[in-house]
């Protein structure tokens, strides 16, 4: 939080929201839905490319600001599996668009400490997106700051699909009898396994509705969605969504927000780190 503070100055708009905001009632893993590229574009009479252009830097100003505050886990829908529909030279454009992105930020997402993952089917992606992906997640492989899952060519119901396959497989391959398959084990195959559920999925372009994105984790998200459009986002609409979320009374389901204490040990309860899986792991 304190980092964030250093770079703010007193008295503006995002310094007051930052000010306001409970250090120790951060979201464990914030999740966005990065929508309107194309309509930002449109209402400026521009190409949609143009959208995806400006859509970079919201983009950076995210990761920044989640690093300085501290939250552990950032997860940006990238890529649909959908997306494929697009134009050809649309989609072309956003792969050189990411391509020049992990080149400009990869020396700062090393200096930071953030790491990055890729979410999704990433083996079907073009061989060079492929090449850079990787460089880029094993140059910041050791980092320990924040994880930033890129989800790309990524669908929720794809990736159940795969966490049920290579459970199948995996039996198969120790001969193992007839599979029972509960909660725990899709959790422990999904592209996400080892990380905590987002706390908060963010929407921008006013659209009501989840896209096919995380559609097992964002089972007890929060929901926050905004009129902007993604490349008009900023770090207000950011601590705006992280303040708004704290403000709200998480049920689960029950009555009321889980304990934060151990109520014989008198310990606070603080979710578990995320375990070392792998970060690039095309999946069947």
């Amino acid at each position: 939080m304190q980092a964030l503070l250093d770079v703010l100055k007193p008295g503006d708009a995002d310094w007051e929201l930052a000010q306001a905001l409970d250090p120790k009632r951060l979201p464990a893993h914030i999740a966005i839905i990065m929508d309107g590229n194309g309509r930002w574009a449109k209402l400026r009479n521009l190409p949609r490319v143009a959208g995806h252009k400006a859509g970079v830097e919201p983009v950076r100003i995210t990761v920044e600001t989640c690093a300085r505050l501290g939250v552990p886990v950032l997860t940006l829908y990238a890529f649909s599996v959908e997306n494929w529909k697009r134009p050809r030279s649309e989609v072309d454009t956003l792969w050189r668009l990411l391509r020049l992105y992990l080149r400009r930020e990869l020396p700062e997402l090393v200096r930071n400490s953030i790491r990055l993952r890729v979410i999704g089917r990433a083996q079907a992606l073009p061989p060079l997106v492929q090449r850079e992906l990787l460089e880029a997640v094993e140059a910041t492989a050791a980092n320990r700051g924040l994880e930033v899952n890129l989800a790309l060519n990524y669908s929720g119901r794809a990736e159940l699909v795969d966490a049920v396959n290579t459970i199948l497989r995996e039996a198969h391959e120790k001969r193992r009898g007839p599979v029972q398959i509960d909660e725990q084990a899709i959790a422990a195959h999904l592209y996400t396994a080892g990380l905590p559920d987002p706390d908060l999925l963010i929407r921008t372009s006013g659209e009501m509705r989840i896209s096919n994105f995380l559609l097992w984790q964002i089972a007890y998200s929060e929901i926050w969605v905004t009129e902007k459009l993604w490349p008009d986002f900023r770090r207000t609409d950011l601590l705006r969504a992280i303040l708004d979320f704290q403000k709200r009374e998480r049920r689960y389901g029950g009555l009321g927000e889980p304990e934060t204490r151990d109520v014989d040990s008198g310990e606070e309860l603080v979710p578990a780190a995320a375990g070392n899986h792998s970060i690039f792991t095309p999946h069947p």
